[in-house]
C-alpha cells in the first residue's frame, strides 16, 4: 500500500517533524471545535440567540492571518521549531483561559486572541514536515497532514460527551491539552534541514516586502484560491453540529455519532486524494474531489433520518477534505522558498479572514428560513464547491518542486502564475 510504504521510508527524524506537525493541527482544531459544540449552551447561560454566537467563530477566523504573518516571519527567521512550540503553548492557554469568561465580551475576546495564535500553526507545522520528507513522499503526507483537522475534529466529537457532566467551561478547559505537544517537539524533532539551507544562505534576513517581490500576482491568485477553499470547509463543518440539534433536535449522544462519522469520511478523503494528487498533479486532485461535493449536497444536507444523515455527512467530508488533503503540499510547492513559513500559512489565513463571516451568513440564512440550517450549509457548499473548481483548475501547479533548491527546479509545471 503506496501510504504504509511511504511512511515506512520516512527515518526517526523525519517522522518525528511529521507527528509533531500532525499532531500540532489536530490538536488546534480540537480546540477550535470544541467551541462549535457547546454554541447552544453558551448562548442559554448569556441569555442571547443560537445565532449571536456565531461571532465567536468569526473573529478566530478574523485573527488568524494576522497570527499567520507574524508567527510565520518568526519561523522564516528564527527556525520551524521554535516557533511551532510557541505557538502549540499560546493556542492552549487562550484556548482554555476561555472557561474563564464572565461575559460575552470577554469570550469574544479571548477567541480572537486564541485565533491569532492558532492562524501560525498550520503553515509552520506544515513547512516543516514537508520540507523533511523525500518528495516522493509529499503527496501522501499532505493528505495525511491535513486530516489532523478532522481528526481534531473527531477528538472534539468524543469530549463532547462529556457535556453533560462538565458543561461548556469544562468543555474549554479540556484545550489545555495541547500544551503537552511541546515536551514531544522538544525532545525528538530537528530543525527544517531546507530552512537552515536558506539560513545559510542568507536568506532569512530579508524582509517579508522584499522576499515577496516578485510574487505578488502568485500571492493574490493563493488568496483567491484559498478563499472558496476556506468557504468550503468551514462551509460543511462550523454550524453541523447547530444544524443537528436545532433543525433536528437530536440529542447529545446522535450529534457526537453523526460528527465521528463526518469525521471518518474526512480522514478517508483527505488520504485518497493526497495519495492521487503525486500521480495526477495537486491541481486536477483538486477539482476532481471538490465536484465529486456536488451530487452528494441533497443526501448530506436535506436527508432526515440520523442513518442518512450520517451517509451524508460521510461522503460530503471525503469530497471536501480530499480537496483539502493536497493544500498543504500545492502551497508549499507553489511558494517563494525564503518565505515558505509564511507563505503558505498567510494566504491560506487571508483566505480565512475573507471567509470568516460563513457562520454569520450561514446563521442569517437559517435564521431568515425558520432556522432551516439545511438550505444555509447546501447553498454555501454548492455555490463554492463550483467557484472553488474554477479558480484552480485555471491556476498554475509545481506538483514535485525541490526545497532547498532554486525555485521551480525539479518540477513539472503546469500553469504559468509563478
Amino acid at each position: 500500500m503506496v501510504i504504509v510504504d511511504d511512511l515506512k521510508a520516512l527515518d526517526k527524524q523525519q517522522r518525528a517533524a511529521f507527528v509533531a506537525s500532525f499532531l500540532g493541527w489536530a490538536l488546534d482544531a480540537f480546540d477550535y471545535f470544541l467551541l462549535t459544540f457547546i454554541l447552544k449552551d453558551i448562548a442559554t447561560e448569556f441569555r442571547v440567540e443560537t445565532e449571536v454566537m456565531a461571532t465567536a467563530i468569526t473573529l478566530t477566523l478574523v485573527a488568524r492571518p494576522f497570527g499567520a504573518l507574524v508567527f510565520g516571519r518568526m519561523a522564516d527567521r528564527f527556525g520551524r521549531r521554535p516557533v511551532l512550540m510557541l505557538n502549540v503553548a499560546l493556542y492552549s492557554v487562550l484556548a482554555a483561559a476561555s472557561a474563564f469568561s464572565p461575559n460575552l465580551i470577554i469570550l469574544f475576546a479571548l477567541r480572537f486572541l486564541f485565533g491569532f495564535a492558532m492562524g501560525g500553526e498550520w503553515g509552520i507545522g506544515a513547512s516543516l514536515a514537508l520540507e523533511s520528507i523525500p518528495v516522493k513522499s509529499r503527496g501522501v503526507i499532505s493528505g495525511i497532514l491535513q486530516e489532523g483537522y478532522p481528526v481534531g475534529f473527531f477528538l472534539a466529537s468524543l469530549a463532547n460527551l462529556a457535556l453533560p457532566h462538565i458543561g461548556w467551561r469544562g468543555m474549554l478547559l479540556l484545550s489545555a491539552i495541547p500544551a503537552l505537544l511541546i515536551l514531544y517537539i522538544r525532545r525528538n524533532v530537528p530543525e527544517s534541514p531546507a530552512w537552515k539551507a536558506e539560513r545559510d544562505a542568507g536568506g532569512h534576513r530579508k524582509s517579508f516586502l522584499a522576499t515577496m517581490k516578485g510574487h505578488w500576482p502568485l500571492a493574490l491568485y493563493a488568496v483567491v484560491m484559498m478563499t472558496p477553499f476556506n468557504f468550503f470547509s468551514h462551509g460543511s463543518q462550523d454550524l453541523y453540529a447547530t444544524f443537528l440539534r436545532v433543525q433536528h433536535n437530536f440529542d447529545n449522544k446522535t450529534v457526537t455519532a453523526l460528527t465521528l462519522v463526518l469525521n471518518v469520511g474526512a480522514v478517508g478523503g483527505g488520504l485518497i486524494f493526497g495519495a492521487l494528487s503525486q500521480k495526477i498533479g495537486r491541481r486536477r486532485a483538486i477539482v476532481m474531489a471538490a465536484l465529486l461535493a456536488l451530487p452528494i449536497i441533497p443526501l448530506w444536507a436535506f436527508s432526515t433520518t440520523p442513518v442518512m444523515l450520517g451517509l451524508g455527512a460521510f461522503l460530503i467530508q471525503i469530497a471536501v477534505q480530499g480537496a483539502w488533503g493536497v493544500v498543504p503540499a500545492h502551497l508549499n510547492e507553489l511558494s517563494p522558498p525564503e518565505a515558505r513559513g509564511a507563505f503558505p500559512g498567510f494566504v491560506y489565513q487571508i483566505g480565512n479572514l475573507i471567509a470568516a463571516s460563513n457562520a454569520t451568513i450561514q446563521g442569517a440564512i437559517a435564521k431568515a428560513n425558520n432556522h432551516n440550517y439545511a438550505l444555509a450549509l447546501a447553498s454555501t457548499v454548492a455555490v463554492v464547491a463550483v467557484v472553488l473548481s474554477v479558480v484552480v483548475w485555471f491556476g498554475p501547479d509545481k506538483t514535485g518542486v525541490e526545497f532547498g533548491k532554486a525555485d521551480g527546479e525539479g518540477a513539472k509545471p503546469d500553469g504559468a502564475l509563478a
